[in-house]
C-alpha cells in the first residue's frame, strides 16, 4: 500500500524560463462556482477479478466532468475515479465519500511507482479496508484536481481554481444515479485541505468532512510573521513536479491527453511558483487561502487531526478556525507528527497511541449522510499532552484562567547564528518565571506582543524548565520586524507544565540548524525589543476527563530533539496557577 503524503521536505530541482510569462500572472483568477457537467468518455466498469489495482468488491469506472475555467479561459475538465460496491443493484443509491485532491494520478501518489497497467489510485486503500466501504454500501470517488491525474487546467496551490473543483466535485458526485445526493469528504494533508475548502464553500449536499492533518490557513503555514517557510519553495515545487508525472500508456486516450496538458503549457507551473511568494498576507492570492477567516458561520460537521508537534501541515490558525465554525465538531489533537489517524509502525502499533479510528469516522459518516444514530457516544475532542495521558473535552481549548504576563526587554543580534545553547551569544535573550507551585497546563495558542526599536527577525521560544535546568521547547514562533509595534501568534498546542518546573522565554534570531524551517535572510544589526506582553490561556489539569490511550510515538522522538540546556537566566515573572482562576473561553 503506498501511503507516502505531501508536502513532503525534499530537495527539488526546477528550472524554467520565467521572464517572458510573469505578466500572466497577473490578473489571473477563476470563480469559485462551476456547474458540473458529464461529457462524453466514461468508461464501462471493471472488477477486482478483471484488474488487480480494483479493490476487492467495488466496480471502478472513469469519468469527467466541467469546472470553472482556466488561464486559457475554457472550462477545465476533471476526472474521477469511481468505485462502487459490485453488487450494487439497478437503481441502488448510495451515499459518497469523496476525496479531491493531486495524489490519484494512475502512475503514483507522488512519483512514478512502476506501475504496469492503469487502475484507481490505492491512496486510501486503509479507509476502503478499515471502514468496509462496500459492504457498508458506500460509493468512493477519487477526484483530480485541475492540472493533476487526468484533469486539465493549471493548478494553483489551493486558490480560486482549485477550490472551484472542490465545488464542481461535490455537485457532480451527488447529481449521479447511483448518489443519495448525501457527500462526506476525506483525506489527510492536500486532499485535507480540500475537506477544509468544502466546509468554508458548504455546497448543498456536502454533509460531512473528514480532514487529517489540514492547513487552517495557507499563507501561516508558509510564511511566520513574514518570514517565508520551507513548505512555501519545497511545496510549490513538489506539486509542479507531480503534476508533470508521466501517466501510463495504457491508459485511454482522453486521460492521457489531459494529463498532459501541463506539459504543454509550461505557464502553469511559472505563475504557478511565482504567484506564491506574495509576500502580503492582505494580498488576495493569500486572503482566498485563509480558511479560519473565512469558514466563519460554517455549519458542516467536521471530524479532524492535528498534530501539535507536527513539522509539515502545522497547527497555526487552528483554534481561530474552531472559533469561527459553527457546526458539530470533532478532533484528536495530540503529541505526533504528520500522520493519518489510522497510521501504524512496522510493528502494527497505532502512531498515534488510540485504537478506533476507522469506528469513528464510520460512526461519524453514518450519522450524517445516513441518518443512522451513533451507537457510541464518542468526545467531541480527544487530546494527549506531553504527558502522554489522554483526555476527553467537549471543546477546545478550555481556559481556567488568561494570562498577561509582563516581561523585560532586551537587545540582541540578528545574525541568523546557531551558536552554542549554553552560552551568552550576544544573539537571544533569556528570562524565567518561578517555578509554579501546581500542576498548571498551557492550552489554546499562546502569543507575544513588543516593540521593536531595530530592523531583522525575531524568534521567540518558550521551554519547559525542570529543576535540573533541562529544558524541553514548547513552542516557537518568528517575525519580520521593523520599528514599532509587533505580535506573534504562535502554534496551537498543549503542555503540561508540571509543580517545580519553570517557563523560559528566549527572544533572538532566527537561528540556524537541521532543525530549522524558515528561510532566514538576517539583518546583522542589533535589534532592540521591550513592552514584552505574553498572553497565555491556562488550564486545571486536575479536572481532566482521563480517557484510555497509549502514548504518541513521536511523543519521546519529539522530547528527544527538543531538549536543550539554557544559559543561566534572571527570573522575571511568575505565573499564576490555573486553579480557581476564571473561565475565558470553551465550556
Amino acid at each position: 500500500m503506498h501511503t507516502s503524503s505531501p508536502l513532503r521536505r525534499r530537495p527539488l530541482a526546477l528550472t524554467l524560463a520565467l521572464g517572458a510569462i510573469i505578466p500572466l500572472a497577473i490578473g489571473l483568477a477563476a470563480c469559485t462556482e462551476a456547474p458540473a457537467a458529464t461529457v462524453a468518455g466514461d468508461t464501462e466498469a471493471v472488477t477486482h477479478d478483471e484488474n488487480d489495482r480494483v479493490p476487492e468488491g467495488a466496480a471502478w469506472t472513469q469519468h469527467y466532468f466541467s469546472s470553472a475555467p482556466g488561464l486559457d479561459g475554457e472550462e477545465v475538465e476533471l476526472h474521477a475515479d469511481v468505485l462502487l460496491p459490485d453488487d450494487l443493484d439497478e437503481g441502488e443509491q448510495v451515499p459518497v465519500i469523496l476525496s479531491v485532491g493531486s495524489y490519484f494520478g494512475h502512475s503514483g501518489e507522488i512519483t512514478d511507482e512502476d506501475w504496469t497497467h492503469p487502475g484507481p489510485s490505492d491512496r486510501f486503500a486503509d479507509l476502503i479496508e478499515g471502514g468496509d466501504l462496500f459492504d457498508e454500501r458506500y460509493a468512493f470517488v477519487m477526484v483530480d484536481l485541475r492540472g493533476f491525474g487526468g484533469s486539465t487546467g493549471c493548478l494553483d496551490f489551493m486558490g480560486d481554481g482549485e477550490q472551484a473543483d472542490v465545488a464542481a466535485a461535490i455537485e457532480w458526485a451527488a447529481s449521479q444515479p447511483w448518489s443519495t445526493g448525501d457527500v462526506g469528504m476525506y483525506g489527510k494533508s492536500y486532499d485535507a485541505i480540500t475537506g477544509i475548502v468544502g466546509t468554508v464553500l458548504e455546497p448543498e449536499s456536502l454533509r460531512a468532512v473528514v480532514a487529517q492533518a489540514p492547513i487552517w490557513d495557507m499563507y501561516r503555514n508558509n510564511r511566520s510573521g513574514g518570514v517565508p517557510r520551507l513548505p512555501l519553495t519545497v511545496a510549490v515545487q513538489t506539486y509542479n513536479e507531480i503534476a508533470a508525472l508521466e501517466q501510463l500508456p495504457a491508459d485511454t486516450e482522453r486521460y492521457r491527453e489531459n494529463a498532459a496538458y501541463e506539459q504543454s503549457h509550461p505557464e502553469c507551473v511559472a505563475i504557478n511558483t511565482l504567484s506564491a511568494q506574495t509576500a502580503d498576507p492582505a494580498s488576495p492570492y493569500w486572503t482566498s487561502r485563509d480558511f479560519a477567516a473565512r469558514v466563519d458561520g460554517s455549519t458542516t460537521p467536521l471530524l479532524f487531526t492535528q498534530g501539535w508537534a507536527e513539522w509539515n501541515t502545522e497547527s497555526e490558525a487552528m483554534e481561530e478556525f474552531l472559533a469561527n465554525h459553527e457546526g458539530p465538531v470533532r478532533g484528536w489533537f495530540g503529541p505526533w507528527d504528520h500522520i493519518r489517524g489510522n497510521e501504524v509502525d512496522e510493528d502494527g502499533t497505532v502512531e498515534t497511541g488510540r485504537e478506533g479510528w476507522f469506528d469513528e469516522v464510520m460512526a461519524f459518516y453514518d450519522e450524517h449522510l445516513k441518518g443512522v444514530e451513533p451507537t457510541e457516544e464518542h468526545p467531541a475532542f480527544v487530546i494527549q499532552d506531553n504527558m502522554g495521558s489522554w483526555r476527553a473535552q467537549d471543546d477546545w481549548p478550555l481556559v481556567d484562567a488568561a494570562v498577561d504576563l509582563s516581561l523585560e526587554g532586551g537587545s540582541y543580534l540578528d545574525d541568523g547564528a546557531e551558536g552554542d545553547p549554553t552560552v551568552d551569544t550576544g544573539n537571544r535573550f533569556v528570562q524565567t518565571s518561578a517555578p509554579v507551585s501546581a500542576d498548571t497546563r498551557f492550552t489554546g495558542t499562546p502569543s507575544m506582543s513588543l516593540t521593536s526599536e531595530g530592523h531583522g527577525n525575531l524568534m521567540v521560544k518558550l521551554y519547559d524548565v525542570a529543576p535540573d535546568g533541562t529544558a524541553v521547547l514548547i513552542n516557537e514562533q518568528v517575525a519580520a520586524v521593523t520599528p514599532g509595534e509587533v505580535t506573534l501568534e504562535m502554534k496551537a498546542g498543549d503542555w503540561w507544565l508540571a509543580a517545580g518546573h519553570a517557563l523560559a522565554v528566549q527572544i533572538g534570531t532566527i537561528e540556524a540548524g537541521p532543525l530549522s524551517d524558515w528561510i532566514d535572510t538576517p539583518s546583522n544589526e542589533r535589534v532592540a525589543v521591550s513592552d514584552v506582553q505574553l498572553q497565555l490561556a491556562l488550564q486545571d489539569p486536575a479536572a481532566d476527563v482521563d480517557i484510555p490511550g497509549e502514548r504518541a510515538l513521536y511523543l519521546d522522538s519529539y522530547l528527544a530533539i527538543s531538549t536543550a540546556t539554557l544559559p543561566e537566566a534572571p527570573t522575571t515573572f511568575t505565573i499564576d496557577g490555573a486553579e480557581g482562576g476564571t473561565s475565558s473561553g470553551g465550556e
